[in-house]
């Protein structure tokens, strides 16, 4: 996928605006393990506790200025693309709803939950979910943000 100067830095300022930048810090047991500097950076410091929420400030940003009417959103995912969604959907005063399988990581649902979104659990893996009877329910009122626009969701 190509980005233009220009996109690339509305993405950076609607990061900026939320989000200070992620600290980074040079580990010296893996230095000198690996024989050079290593810089890790802890992108567990985000407000969702995943890289992916930079994606989901910036999709929910094109989203508010493209589709005003837009009530609510729906994904499917097993946890960071659903914690990315709820965040940026309460951000702008959206519902997100998240289809889950069953038996998805209990904690990755806690954050999901804990962000406002509603988990709706269907299928046993990621094709079945987006299927279900509930989930068509709410796609009927919902903007669907699927990875793949998540560059659009911009990584989500």
């Amino acid at each position: 996928m190509q980005f233009t100067r220009d996109e690339v830095a509305a993405a950076r300022s609607t990061v900026a605006a939320f989000m200070p930048p992620t600290p980074q810090y040079q580990w010296p047991l893996l230095r000198q393990r690996l024989g050079m500097p290593v810089w890790v950076k802890h992108e567990n410091h985000t407000p969702a506790g995943a890289f992916k929420v930079r994606g989901g400030a910036t999709y929910f940003e094109a989203l508010a200025s493209t589709q005003p009417a837009v009530r609510g959103v729906i994904a499917a995912t097993r946890g960071n693309h659903g914690q990315s969604v709820g965040w940026g959907a309460r951000r702008h005063g959206l519902s997100a709803t998240i289809v889950v399988p069953h038996g998805n990581s209990v904690e990755k649902n806690a954050a999901m939950r804990a962000l406002g979104a509603t988990l709706l659990e269907h299928g046993d893996d990621f094709g079945p979910r987006a299927n279900s009877p509930s989930a068509s329910r709410a796609s009927s009122r919902c903007t669907w943000c699927r990875r793949s626009t998540a560059t659009s969701c911009a990584a989500s």
